[in-house]
């Protein structure tokens, strides 16, 4: 007797999602996150938000506006995983894909390189946001105040790269951080100067970075598109990249 039991069939597995970063061609911490996942080879659909000069990020991208309170970009999603915040964004990352690494291996220079890169978010770039209020009175005593914290802060990276390539000894997530808040520095009037040459030769090995490069040079032709200043030291790049497509 012949059976009419059906045969088994394996369950139609859904295709994952490609992973979606969502930045603004503006945002200092989306910069951040999109060169992480570059520098990782990683296969993502970066999703530029609304963004205007005169209204900001308005109206919100509604992924955005969904998943983080803040409403700000960076902003993740990854499969079933949402999360933002660009620090939060490189742990998932480094755990999600550790090679190539972007934190150091030993336990204490990865705690010396989270805090590198804590301080450029908290301890540097609170200067270069007190430049950005007072960006119509450069010769204001806060400006001046604000620019000097700056210097003192470039003094101290110095020192650390005093016998290394990159501020936790091997390239990290700390060098990705404050190369990209040095950028917003060196655009508000707080550039790095002669005074701390290693420090400018470590940005000269950053913006030569392909990862580096595929995020900041876009930025430079936003900023140009918009009559904005674009630093100094990126005006060859725009002006390659120009080039490239005259």
């Amino acid at each position: 007797m012949q059976s009419t039991a059906k045969p088994d069939r394996e369950p139609v597995r859904k295709r994952k999602r490609r992973m979606r970063l969502f930045s603004g061609p503006l945002s200092m911490f989306g910069a951040k996150a999109q060169i992480a996942a570059h520098e990782k080879n990683i296969d993502f659909e970066l999703v530029m938000v609304p963004f205007d000069m005169k209204q900001g990020y308005e109206p919100k991208h509604p992924e955005v506006q969904r998943i983080n309170p803040k409403r700000q970009v960076p902003v993740l999603i990854d499969g079933d995983l949402e999360v933002f915040d660009s620090t939060q964004i490189f742990e998932y990352l480094e755990d999600s894909k550790p090679s190539p690494a972007l934190w150091p291996a030993k336990a204490s220079a990865r705690a010396h390189a989270r805090l590198l890169e804590l301080k450029s978010d908290e301890v540097y770039f609170p200067h270069i946001i007190k430049l950005m209020q007072l960006w119509k009175t450069p010769l204001d005593p806060l400006a001046a105040a604000a620019r000097e914290g700056a210097a003192a802060y470039y003094r101290k990276m110095e020192s650390v790269l005093a016998n290394q390539e990159f501020l936790a000894g091997s390239y990290s997530f700390a060098d990705i951080a404050f190369y990209m808040a040095q950028l917003f520095g060196a655009r508000m009037g707080a550039d790095i100067t002669s005074e701390t040459p290693e420090l400018l030769q470590w940005r000269e090995r950053m913006t030569a970075r392909p990862a580096v490069k595929i995020v900041v040079v876009p930025m430079t032709e936003y900023m140009r598109t918009q009559g904005l200043s674009v630093p100094a030291f990126l005006r060859p790049e725009a002006a390659s990249s120009n080039g490239s497509r005259s």
